[in-house]
């Protein structure tokens, strides 16, 4: 009888655990477009949730009160500061007229010019036909952008809003149902925040890094709207491979085209030099100081997370294959006799020098609640 309530009872935690996964892509496949905006909340809620215990348990505030003040402070000094400069972005984008006709006629100048020089064909009208729409497109993705952005700023502030009330809750729900042991629980939250605090505040610092030097460059070498396309060069630097070359490739071209052969081959030498040794070099010696991430997990990670989760996908893709990896040494190292891997990725060299001790919620209750009836 107890074998048949066994299998009875498996059979019910299966048909429950098959409700929960339909259900659970049900709500993914109509929550999609909202994705960025819980990932978004989700990344938020690792940087201030110390602040949100600060408050509750040194200041004695209480959880709603808490909240709302943390909320406030990242409409006002994230959201808002990061809603206008997209908004600028698209504002200034939309107001440049696009003239086909006259972009083509300069730029035959310059190719007949330069065909001239080599003796030999290298661009064709007809090669060129689609340059003329790229302008028109790149306005229509934006515009397309601007009302998923704005419905995802709302939902970042009412889950974190949420994610901080529940704090405990949420966090213990997590542990709970985490299939590892109480060692390989306090890793995955190592690093985990780890990533999370390294490429929110790494991708920021290396857009504002980016973009001052992007800025010093434009104006020296005579860039209209020099601002403008220092913004453009900084949200570039979200690009994997590409990345500001996006922006200031097409700059030092346009002078070539104009006739600043000057001013053009010396802006693309500065971006190559400059923008870009900054791109390529700080950018990794950056997130390596905030967490010992690997170049190749922060490139892959990236083209990985923006297809899937948009913007906030430097952050989350990187983590994604982070994890694989994690759970990759995880099982190597339980699993497999004699093997040397180590159930880390990022953080092993912080942990090592931090010795951080292992934090055991459940044994510790128990702990204080012998202590108690003794």
């Amino acid at each position: 009888m107890s074998i048949e309530l066994e299998k009875k009872e498996t059979r019910h935690k299966y048909i429950l655990i098959g409700f929960l996964i339909l259900l659970g892509l049900i709500i993914f496949r109509y929550t999609r477009p909202y994705m960025s905006g819980f990932l978004g909340a989700a990344t938020l809620y690792v940087l201030v949730k110390g602040q949100q215990k600060y408050l509750t348990q040194k200041l004695n505030f209480k959880k709603a009160i808490s909240a709302l003040l943390i909320v406030l402070e990242v409409l006002f000094f994230i959201l808002l500061p990061l809603t206008g400069l997209t908004f600028l972005v698209i504002d200034t984008v939309s107001e440049i007229s696009i003239n086909p006709e006259a972009i083509l006629r300069q730029f035959n100048e310059f190719v007949d010019n330069l065909e001239e020089r080599l003796g030999f064909n290298i661009f064709t009208p007809e090669n060129l036909a689609a340059l003329p729409r790229a302008g028109s497109n790149i306005l229509q993705v934006l515009g397309n952008g601007v009302y998923s952005f704005v419905i995802n700023v709302i939902v970042i502030l009412f889950v974190l809003y949420y994610m901080l009330f529940n704090s405990n809750d949420f966090e213990t729900a997590i542990r709970e149902i985490l299939p590892f042991k109480e060692e390989n629980k306090q890793i995955l939250a190592e690093e985990t925040r780890m990533i999370i605090q390294a490429n929110a505040v790494g991708i920021p610092l290396m857009a504002i890094i980016q973009g001052f030097f992007a800025y010093l460059g434009y104006l020296f070498f005579g860039i209209d709207s020099a601002v403008l396309y220092a913004i453009l060069t900084a949200f570039a630097t979200i690009l994997p491979i590409v990345g500001t070359m996006i922006v200031w490739v097409p700059l030092g071209i346009s002078l070539l085209i104009g006739g600043d052969y000057v001013n053009g081959v010396a802006l693309l030498v500065y971006g190559m030099f400059i923008i870009g040794g900054v791109d390529n070099v700080a950018r990794f010696l950056l997130q390596k100081k905030l967490a010992d991430i690997h170049p190749l997990i922060t490139v892959f990670g990236v083209l990985i997370g923006i297809p899937m989760f948009g913007f906030w996908g430097v952050i989350f893709g990187p983590l994604i294959l982070s994890l694989f990896i994690l759970f990759f040494n995880m099982f190597r190292h339980e699993y497999v006799p004699g093997s040397k891997a180590e159930p880390r990725v990022t953080t092993r060299i912080k942990a090592n020098k931090m010795e951080i001790p292992l934090i055991e919620p459940e044994e510790n209750e128990s702990n204080k609640h012998r202590i108690n009836t003794e």
